[in-house]
């Protein structure tokens, strides 16, 4: 393995969820720790499942592995560090505001930003202080901190003092308010991370398009800020043993396709890649194989052993949706579970069937054309630019906001605007007039704000808010927070994958949605390997792997569609018209 020799003191890996960044860490802590190398192993991922890979229960403090001599885990629980985070901003100023602007503080410390930094913060003293944690030869981290996290630390501003004079609103202020006592170990975990004699970057993928694309972003995105000399692996290749029925054979052919292809930032990158393995890489012979070329003998006589997965067709969601005549359809998910592609098949199918459709999305990485591969009767197809979003809502803020700040508050106000936080709200004020067409015809949105950012805007004043005090109670009004609340005008579609990963994520961000009065209307598992029912012994293998996960999304909602993983991408109407047209059921 390229990306494992002369290895240095930090190993950071990052990737989209699924493309199993968890197994590629723990199997190179077990790796170095096999070595002989005394090795910690950090997990700072929400959905972390470290702890089930090893057979051992992890938290926060540090865990030896018994079964592998010379290698610990560590488990930072996001939340956790997030509300003790919270308290230390919080608690100086309890007992002197009122409990209203209390409450409004804790919102603005709710959201991603605040889990972020508050997880950085925890895992910071293991890349600036050697006295804790200098007996370990390596660290390996799964789950790196993204580029948006490493900005905010370095925004030199005066957060507190911004804050207290009252002068802006805070889309990123709360969190940051609390850095300023840190920022002398910041810059030296800052220093760490930019050092690739003490830091490598291991950005892992899976051999598809969406997921090479994403590892792109995240390299140019890092390497803005001085982090570089990544290394790609390519997880999850389809090996020989899977045998050469049409799928495996189809299959192969996009993997193929994909790596040829792969984006021209990270295709001069060393680069690995690992065979899929027919069962799930949990127990320490599993990791101990993951290197290794896959083989027959990798699978288990009881694998063809894989249970009926239940007739759950995406026509039948459509069928719902069109009982309305109109309305709006929201598919959300985690990057690489294939929310365009449920989208504009959801869009598709409605115009086929009369109806006018506008079909958008909002995510900077999605390309609806390539999807649809041309024009359609009925249905007309945009797409919000975040960053022209971004440059208007930044002008916008800064001549209502800035117009009466000083010099040093306009400035203050500016930095805040070049945050990343920014930009979720930013986008909303575009997707807010696309939601306003769905009271006339259907409208399809790929990629909407996370609940985070509904919250946000709601707790802080901004769009709902604002309405609500200049209405008062002469008129009635609705905006575009309360249409998204009110399940007979909006459906929202979470996106997944049958897989470990992607069901914590999705789950997650049900929760998220709840607490901003949204609640998931369906769920749509993508690329099911059950749903295709291969017919060799490796494929079989997989399919087993994925029922525990099915059975899950049944516990979490009561609408579920399940689309088969297909030999060919299902671009083009006719693909995405048969899309809608699927069984779960074998012919």
């Amino acid at each position: 393995m390229k990306f494992l020799q002369s290895a240095p003191r930090f190993l950071f890996f990052t990737g989209k969820g699924g493309v199993g960044k968890t197994s590629v860490a723990c199997a190179t802590a077990l790796t170095l720790a096999k070595s002989g190398k005394k090795v910690l192993l950090v997990s700072t991922d929400p959905a972390s499942n470290v702890g089930q890979v090893f057979g051992v229960t992890i938290g926060n403090t540090v865990t030896p592995i018994q079964d592998a001599p010379g290698l610990s885990a560590l488990e930072i629980d996001p939340e956790q560090a997030a509300e003790a985070y919270r308290e230390r901003i919080i608690a100086p100023v309890r007992g002197l505001l009122p409990e209203s602007e209390l409450a409004g503080i804790a919102e603005s410390l709710s959201g991603s930003c605040t889990t972020e930094i508050a997880s950085f913060d925890e895992f910071t003293n293991l890349l600036a202080d050697d006295s804790s944690y200098g007996e370990y030869d390596h660290i390996v981290f799964d789950t790196a901190p993204t580029g948006h996290t490493i900005r905010l630390l370095q925004l030199p501003g005066s957060w507190t003092d911004f804050l207290a004079a009252g002068k802006g609103d805070p889309s990123c202020l709360g969190p940051l308010s609390g850095l300023e006592k840190h920022k002398q170990v910041y810059a030296k975990a800052v220093q760490a991370l930019t050092d690739p004699t003490r830091t490598r970057l291991v950005l892992v993928s899976r051999a598809q398009t969406s997921s090479l694309s994403e590892i792109e972003r995240t390299y140019l995105e890092l390497n803005q800020i001085g982090i570089g000399g990544g290394y790609v692996v390519v997880n999850g290749v389809l090996p020989p043993a899977a045998g050469d029925e049409d799928l495996a054979q189809a299959l192969r052919a996009r993997e193929a396709a994909a790596i040829a292809a792969i984006p021209e930032a990270v295709a001069s990158l060393p680069r690995d890649k690992l065979d899929l393995k027919p069962g799930n890489m949990v127990g320490i012979p599993a990791l101990e194989s993951l290197f290794a070329a896959t083989s027959g003998a990798d699978i288990t006589d009881d694998a063809a052993a894989v249970p009926e997965v239940e007739d759950a067709p995406l026509a039948a969601l459509v069928n719902e949706v069109e009982l309305d005549g109109h309305g709006l359809v929201m598919c959300m998910g985690k990057g690489g579970v294939g929310k365009t592609t449920v989208a504009a098949a959801i869009a598709v199918a409605l115009a086929k069937r009369g109806h006018a459709v506008h079909l958008t999305t909002t995510d900077p990485a999605a390309h609806l054309t390539e999807t649809l591969h041309g024009s359609i009767p009925g249905l007309t197809v945009s797409r919000i630019d975040p960053e022209a979003a971004i440059e208007e809502y930044r002008s916008h803020v800064m001549e209502t906001k800035g117009r009466n700040l000083d010099d040093d508050g306009r400035a203050a106000l500016a930095e805040d605007l070049l945050s990343p936080c920014t930009d979720e709200v930013a986008v909303f004020r575009q997707f807010s007039k696309v939601v306003q067409e769905s009271r006339r015809h259907f409208v399809v949105i790929d990629t909407a704000p996370t609940g985070h950012t509904l919250l946000l805007l709601d707790a802080t004043g901004s769009y709902h808010r604002e309405i609500a005090r200049q209405v008062g109670d002469t008129m009635g009004f609705v905006t575009p927070l309360m249409r998204l609340q009110d399940p007979a005008q909006t459906k929202v579609v979470l996106v997944t994958l049958a897989e470990t990963t992607p069901v914590l994520e999705a789950e997650e961000l049900q929760g998220d949605l709840k607490r901003a009065g949204i609640h998931p209307w369906a769920w749509v598992i993508n690329n099911s390997i059950a749903a295709a029912h291969p017919q060799t012994p490796f494929l079989q293998a997989r399919a087993a792997s994925e029922i525990e996960q099915i059975t899950k999304v049944h516990t979490l909602t009561d609408r579920v569609a399940l689309i088969p993983l297909l030999p060919e991408e299902p671009t083009g109407e006719e693909k995405l018209s048969a899309l809608t047209a699927l069984s779960a059921q074998p012919a």
